[in-house]
């Protein structure tokens, strides 16, 4: 349907409020193009990996980094590796069990997203603002972070984006989100509904590792710098709160253990028991994070004291250091280089520190000159004399036939010709050898990509090239494009001076 001519458009909502649902759901959306994009890249590997479901291994592995992390340390790498190889090798049976490991490392990277500097995704976005203006809005997350752990190694843990993809890719508030997963959660065990309550549980599980997350960031930056966290009124707010949370849960969770174990005990069919058994284990699993996490809180007041005073009494830094980069290199890089060695060699001879010179005493001089040679050990027997037998010549082509074709494709540079001619040329001139328009063929296709670099490294004067401009060849013994052979002078002496004055 069309609507009239007259009618107008009716203009957006105005206001923040109107198009937050929106922004949300596109927040959460980007969240999970990663993901997709694991599948659409796998093309590109070198291989055949089409068989393989890249985003089913991305799932799993954010599974398993999130139910490995606890609140000081997080995942180990090499775990989670080994953890997806069973996932990934029922997917392609068939396949070495190299590949199923590379499989598991490119996903597991890609998720961290090793190639970029930031190691972060980023999704754009567009909301209409207060004044109704269509604005475009940059939104950067993380899936998998690698973080530092209290032993010096290097653990993975997901961020609040990733546990929203398992849960659903719903953008909500954490505490309101894990208050909703556990209602819904002794709703559907109240009713029987076990597989239900299983993905509830599940859900649950996840809000509860996210929102430990959100008290532990607080509580780093808070050992990182006082000031950067507000211990006045948020934080205490924050802590009170969870811990008013935390005993609600604890009243939910025992509540929804009791109801579980009895329909396990009563339950007939062997599913629904088995259920009903991974149903306490789930929920044990949740009761134990929160008493964790109840710990930690208990402790974060004499933590704030104690990091206020280390911080307030610390030493100052006894100087700034030094941007290498930014103070250095940076600026020199448009510089010529005659200006920029000054520079860097000032700076190294003043910003390194004195070096002692090795010097060698006159003691140690005359006892190294005195002493005599310390005897060789006997080597062993002497090798005998390798008798080396000369392999015969199986070349295809004789020199001969190199010559004649070098000769044919000696053509002056202004006069490029068809490899169509060539051929004739090559038959005329060698009537009964049939080896000499195949090697002249040879020589041609390796010209349509011609090694330039290594032709001025080594200072050659001539290079064949080809080209292919779409015309067919008409022969009767090859086929393909009837390229356009020549020849182009290179001028090495130029090129290497032209090196020689740029800037480094």
């Amino acid at each position: 349907m069309t609507a009239p001519a007259g009618t107008p458009h009716a203009p957006p909502a105005l206001g923040p409020a109107a198009d937050e649902g929106l922004a949300r759901r596109l927040r959460a959306l980007a969240c999970t193009a990663p993901l997709h994009d694991l599948d659409a890249r796998k093309a590109n590997l070198a291989g055949e990996y089409g068989i393989y479901t890249m985003a089913e291994v991305a799932l799993a592995a954010i599974d398993l980094v999130t139910l490995s992390m606890d609140f000081d340390t997080g995942a180990d790498h090499e775990q989670v590796v080994a953890r997806l190889l069973p996932r990934v090798a029922a997917q392609a049976p068939g396949r070495a069990a190299a590949e199923h490991d590379r499989v598991a490392r490119w996903v597991l990277d890609n998720l961290i997203n090793v190639g970029s500097v930031d190691r972060g995704f980023r999704a754009v976005y567009g909301t209409f603002g207060p004044d109704g203006a269509y604005v475009r809005r940059d939104y950067d997350f993380k899936l998998i972070e690698e973080v530092p752990g209290p032993g010096g190694g290097v653990y993975l843990r997901t961020t609040d984006e990733a546990v929203n993809v398992l849960v659903g890719a719903l953008d909500t508030d954490v505490t309101s989100a894990q208050i909703a997963a556990e209602v819904k959660l002794e709703v559907l065990i109240s009713r029987g509904r076990l597989a239900d309550a299983q993905l509830a549980a599940e859900a649950a599980r996840y809000r509860t590792v996210q929102y430990a997350e959100t008290l532990r960031r607080a509580l780093e930056a808070t050992r990182r710098n006082v000031r950067a966290v507000d211990w006045l009124r948020t934080v205490p707010d924050l802590i009170t709160e969870a811990l008013d949370h935390i005993a609600d849960r604890y009243r939910h969770e025992n509540a929804i253990l009791t109801n579980i174990r009895r329909a396990r005990d009563e339950a007939i069919e062997p599913e629904h028991k088995l259920r009903a058994a991974e149903l306490v284990d789930i929920v044990k699993d949740c009761i134990r994070r929160h008493t964790q996490l109840q710990s930690r809180l208990l402790e974060a007041g004499p933590l704030f004291r104690a990091e206020q005073d280390r911080q307030a009494f610390a030493p100052p830094a006894a100087r700034a250091g030094v941007d290498l980069y930014g103070q250095l290199l940076a600026p020199l890089l448009p510089e010529p280089l005659e200006r920029a060695a000054r520079v860097t060699d000032a700076w190294f001879a003043r910003g390194t520190g004195p070096r002692t010179p090795g010097a060698v005493r006159l003691a140690d001089l005359t006892e190294l000159l005195l002493t005599p040679p310390v005897p060789r050990e006997h080597l062993g027997a002497e090798l005998p004399e390798p008798d080396l037998v000369a392999t015969p010549d199986d070349s295809r082509f004789s020199e001969e036939q190199l010559a004649t074709a070098l000769d044919i494709l000696d053509l002056p540079p202004d006069a490029p010709r068809r490899l169509s001619g060539l051929l004739e040329q090559a038959r005329r001139r060698a009537p009964g050898d049939p080896e000499l328009p195949y090697l002249l063929t040879l020589l041609a296709v390796h010209a349509a990509s011609p090694p330039v670099g290594t032709a001025y490294r080594q200072g050659e004067k001539r290079l064949l090239f080809a080209v292919d401009d779409g015309t067919p060849l008409h022969d009767p013994e090859y086929g393909g494009a009837d390229l356009i052979v020549g020849t182009a002078l290179l001028d090495a002496a130029g090129m290497a001076a032209d090196r020689s004055e740029s800037p480094s």
